[in-house]
């Protein structure tokens, strides 16, 4: 009788560890997945922006004859280089966005990929403001 009584202890004992290891990882998921939107949902805003310095991007590119008659001492050359680049840029952090919002699983309830989420979504926070500070400083100084 008391071996039993020891057995349906232990058991009860392991079922009530288990239960709460369980809640304790669905509150870390959770946190995971609250990190990874609230960081999109920072960021997204950002897109249309983009959008539109990729198409001012696109008219500096189909101007550059008029740029230059404007202001003799642009390097069009160079300035058609750096365009081409910015717009890359621009175009590339978009890209992976979409492609980030494409494959992301909030439901996953695996922490090592919500964690490596979260790191993607910072690497692309990181992407989005180096790219918005490239668009600002060149495209300010083009009138």
């Amino acid at each position: 009788m008391k071996k039993s009584f020891f057995i349906a202890l232990g058991a009860s004992l392991v079922l009530a560890s288990c239960q709460q290891n369980s809640t304790k990882t669905k509150v870390v998921d959770q946190k995971l997945t609250e990190e990874a939107i609230a960081i999109h949902d920072e960021i997204m805003p950002q897109i249309a922006l983009f959008d539109r310095n990729t198409v001012k991007i696109d008219s500096l590119l189909a101007n550059l004859s008029e740029i230059k008659k404007t202001n003799s001492l642009i390097d069009t050359a160079a300035l058609k280089g750096e365009l081409t680049t910015l717009k890359s840029n621009l175009e590339d952090a978009t890209d992976n966005m979409m492609t980030w919002m494409k494959d992301y699983n909030p439901d996953s309830t695996d922490i090592d990929y919500q964690k490596a989420e979260v790191e993607k979504i910072r690497t692309m926070k990181k992407q989005f403001e180096d790219v918005s500070t490239e668009s600002s400083k060149k495209l300010s100084v083009i009138k």
